[in-house]
């Protein structure tokens, strides 16, 4: 056919062809943009009930004594003895051996209450392990007076806490009697 024909049948569409067969899947774009917090689902059931947990362990130790008899120092060191228990929390304090055992370890607040004998001198310790922590003194005096002590000490396991007599140069005593507590040690712990 001339050139104008052939032109013609380029450039005029025929009908349209049936579908092709599906191409391969191309490659996967890239990562767009975070969508924006969707909205709050409804509430869910309630969950069953858990194991139970562990009681909460507390542990306690305290104590108060008294003592109605006098003492009078002797020519050594002489461990104050109590002759009446107004608390002894699971028997930490031994009334036989006037010592406090130490079973719960923490910080322990004592306390030493003595009533002084006129004319006469009062020196005690407060006794840790055997050592000397702290002293309770009172100088020879006409009068006679209540005086105490007290302090914190961080125990351990096993630790002994107790009030010593000083065997002093002078006569050393501490007054009560048969009636009345006039000498009191206490102690408790803390932490």
């Amino acid at each position: 056919p001339p050139l104008t024909a052939q032109l013609s049948l380029l450039l005029c569409p025929g009908e349209k062809g049936d579908r092709g067969e599906r191409g391969m899947q191309g490659k996967f774009g890239k990562t767009g943009v975070a969508g924006s917090r969707g909205h709050a689902g409804p509430k869910g059931q309630k969950g069953s009930v858990g194991a139970p947990g562990e009681r909460c362990k507390s542990h306690y130790a305290a104590f108060s004594v008294g003592r109605k008899k006098p003492l009078h120092s002797n020519d050594y060191y002489q461990t104050l003895i109590f002759d009446t228990e107004f608390v002894n929390l699971y028997d930490h304090f031994n009334m036989f051996t006037g010592k406090f055992y130490c079973y719960v370890p923490g910080i322990y607040y004592f306390s030493l209450n003595v009533h002084t004998w006129n004319q006469k001198e009062t020196y005690l310790h407060i006794m840790h392990n055997g050592a000397e922590v702290v002293i309770l003194y009172a100088q020879v005096s006409d009068r006679s007076i209540m005086q105490s002590q007290s302090v914190m000490l961080e125990l351990q396991e096993k630790d002994e806490v107790w009030v010593r007599l000083y065997k002093g140069e002078r006569e050393n005593a501490v007054f009560s009697d048969e009636y009345d507590a006039y000498i009191t040690f206490s102690g408790h712990l803390i932490k």
